[in-house]
């Protein structure tokens, strides 16, 4: 006499392990797809465009698979691993408009929540800031203003949200690279 329903506790086995194995594949997909973003981010402050157009494309591409191959289960979308993918998709999306239109401008046919949008922008005045420091060096005094002036923008959208915990803080590393941002500014000021 068994006093437990073992085909339901196969099924749920069952289910357990195809949960697992697809998360261990969103897991590995994101981590393809969070390379490729800060491989686009690495050539667009070398700026070379071409290398940034490819591995962004490559980035959408690995998001449409995730997506394709796991919308049964959506539950695997909250993954970390495909969240901090997608922040540094948006972080790359966002500083690659920069620097193609002087614009920051997002267009992503990938669904993601407000906090992985909000997660990435944050990280985009740090890339101006490094972004800024490079034209300082060829006296692009132009381009380190441009830098300053969209980091500011920034964060004083941001400064409208109420964000707390983990948003809080890299609120917190986006208002430091602004700080250091000006400090660059005020510099190439002094040798204008």
């Amino acid at each position: 006499m068994t006093y437990l329903d073992q085909s339901k506790m196969t099924n749920i086995k069952n289910n357990l392990n195809v949960y697992s194995e697809d998360r261990r594949d969103v897991i590995k997909l994101a981590g393809d797809a969070l390379h490729s973003a800060k491989r686009c981010i690495f050539a667009l402050q070398r700026d070379n465009m071409e290398e940034a157009n490819e591995k962004l494309a490559v980035v959408e591409k690995i998001f449409g698979e995730i997506n394709f191959k796991h919308k049964k289960n959506p539950a695997l979308l909250s993954e970390g691993a495909y969240e901090a993918a997608l922040e540094e998709y948006v972080e790359a999306c966002l500083f690659f408009s920069f620097v193609t239109k002087r614009k920051i401008i997002f267009v992503s046919k990938i669904k993601m929540s407000d906090n992985s949008f909000i997660a990435g922008l944050c990280d985009v005045p740090g890339e101006l800031y490094r972004y800024a420091l490079k034209a300082a060096t060829k006296r692009n005094f132009k381009t380190v203003a441009e830098c300053a002036a969209a980091a500011e923008e920034i964060i004083g959208s941001l400064i409208e949200f109420d964000l707390t915990s983990y948003l809080r803080t890299k609120f917190d590393q986006a208002k430091q690279a602004g700080q250091k941002l000006e400090q660059v500014v005020y510099e190439v000021s002094l040798r204008q």
